[in-house]
């Protein structure tokens, strides 16, 4: 029995990677391309109404579950399309669904998947969330950190005994401050406002590299 569910498991990953590449073909690369050209996508969006609103928001959740697709543009490009308050809201509740996916589909096939996307030494990096005290607070403080790498701590929750209700709260408030300026450094684009979107992307640069130094701190001081 324990060999038939070990290759049940290894049959679900390979129908996983097969359909997550289908996907990527089918539809990630040609939306990708639309989304670096950000006037064809706004009209390619606007053509659909609330279907391109659909297909946009299944993008993002695909972006979030396969970790090394860069969120950035999408977020930016959904600024420029809908605006700063629908593009940050889409965005949001995309990013929180995929989020939510990566949860359960890691607590399902475990370090199976996670090695899929991420190295062991990245992995033992993140040790210190499983015993620290206060590790809730913790971890929605990393996660709402600018520049920290949110894939990495969204697979990684997986492997905690994190409950889900406190990972929806994470993914709720943990995405909000990069999306945000993102979408809002998009919708400057779009209204050519050039000078307002080189400060919000100077800014958030900053504030990232603040971040990232942060992180790599604490990653140290528990380490130590």
């Amino acid at each position: 029995m324990e060999k038939r569910n070990r290759w049940i498991l290894v049959l679900l990953i390979v129908l996983t990677v097969l359909f997550t590449l289908l996907i990527a073909w089918a539809v990630g690369i040609p939306m990708l391309r639309l989304i670096s050209q950000p006037e064809e996508f706004q009209a390619w969006v606007e053509a659909r109404g609330v279907w391109g609103r659909v297909a946009f928001m299944g993008m993002v959740i695909f972006q979030t579950i396969i970790a090394f697709v860069p969120g950035e543009p999408f977020e930016i490009a959904a600024g420029y399309a809908f605006g700063a308050v629908e593009g940050t809201l889409l965005c949001l509740a995309a990013s929180f669904l995929g989020s939510v996916a990566v949860f359960l589909l890691v607590r399902r096939l475990g370090m199976r998947l996670v090695r899929m996307f991420f190295s062991e030494e990245k992995l033992r990096s993140l040790r210190f969330l499983k015993t620290t005290p206060k590790r809730e607070l913790v971890y929605l403080m990393l996660f709402m950190l600018p520049g920290t790498p949110k894939d990495l701590l969204c697979y990684f929750a997986g492997l905690t005994d994190l409950r889900l209700p406190v990972w929806l709260l994470m993914c709720s408030l943990g995405r909000l401050p990069s999306i945000v300026t993102s979408t809002a450094g998009g919708h400057a684009l779009g209204h050519r406002d050039y000078l307002g979107a080189v400060i919000i992307f100077a800014v958030t640069f900053l504030v990232s590299g603040l971040g990232i130094c942060l992180y790599h701190w604490i990653q140290k001081r528990h380490e130590e």
